[in-house]
């Protein structure tokens, strides 16, 4: 069943078939605070991972998922990874197994833009894990979770048929990006930010100005990528043959969209994200949108 996560409240809902929801449990230890809070969830096998903001660190908490749909509940909570820096903003919290079976996570440089650069601190990254916290073998950094670096604060993470890794970025005045992950490599923050060409980071396949974007979450559909973008508030579709090119649905329809999931049906599952503080809600605000892919 599908899961949501608020980032003030803590809780965590589950929708049925007919988009109604149902408290499935409150998060225990949040600190919401800015844009800190519970962030990203993740299901594995019988767990539920989550991102969360509790005091002075962001950490990833599992929970024993238990129950069956409907009557899902949350176990006891078990901290795979903490630590992570946090603040007020730049929290990354973005969470998802990757094709190989390995947790990855987005970390935000929490205000501090020269931690991006330093591969022993954990923020402004994008992690790699076991499903236990531990550190794969075969990480860029030897017992390290860090598998790239010189990130501001990326916020969404997706994989191809092929494997490829994406990522989504908010950039500081100049660019957004849309980057290729590579195991060890520095996407530039702070000493470049967007296309700059510069030996030793490797540049980012799409950029926008902040204004028309903040791209959120992203998810892969057939041979697209799709992108929720915040300020922007638009869907942007991807070509994955054809990465600098995109196509627009919703323009301003819908106010700011925080993400985007495939559904089982194949459909694509969008959220707003108009009470957030920085939006305008409608009477209606926040819901989740449905669009089929290539429509």
């Amino acid at each position: 069943m599908p899961l949501v996560s608020e980032r003030d409240s803590a809780r965590i809902l589950e929708l049925d078939e007919t988009g109604a929801s149902r408290e499935v449990g409150v998060v225990g230890g949040v600190t919401p605070r800015g844009e800190g809070g519970l962030l990203g969830l993740a299901v594995h096998e019988d767990f539920l991972y989550a991102y969360l903001t509790a005091g002075g660190e962001n950490r990833i908490d599992r929970f024993p998922l238990e129950g069956g749909p409907g009557a899902l509940a949350l176990g006891e909570a078990e901290t795979v990874l903490g630590g992570i820096p946090a603040a007020g903003n730049h929290n990354g919290g973005r969470i998802a197994f990757g094709p190989d079976g390995m947790l990855y996570a987005t970390t935000g440089d929490a205000g501090q833009a020269s931690s991006a650069q330093d591969t022993g601190d954990l923020a402004g990254k994008i992690l790699r894990l076991t499903p236990e916290g531990g550190v794969p073998q075969d990480n860029p950094f030897e017992g390290s979770p860090v598998y790239s670096y010189g990130h501001r604060n990326p916020q969404g993470i997706a994989w191809d048929a092929a494997g490829t890794l994406y990522a989504s970025e908010f950039g500081q005045n100049t660019w957004d990006e849309l980057n290729v992950i590579e195991p060890g490599a520095n996407y530039g923050w702070p000493e470049v930010e967007g296309i700059a060409g510069q030996e030793g980071f490797v540049d980012p396949v799409q950029q926008w100005a902040p204004a028309e974007a903040s791209p959120s979450g992203i998810a892969v559909s057939g041979d697209a990528l799709y992108v929720a973008n915040l300020r922007g508030e638009v869907l942007r579709e991807v070509p994955v043959d054809a990465l600098g090119e995109s196509a627009e649905h919703w323009a301003g329809e819908h106010g700011r969209l925080r993400d985007v999931a495939v559904a089982p049906d194949g459909s694509l599952w969008v959220l707003t994200n108009n009470t957030d503080g920085r939006g305008a809600p409608g009477p209606e605000d926040d819901r989740i949108l449905r669009l089929e892919p290539g429509s």
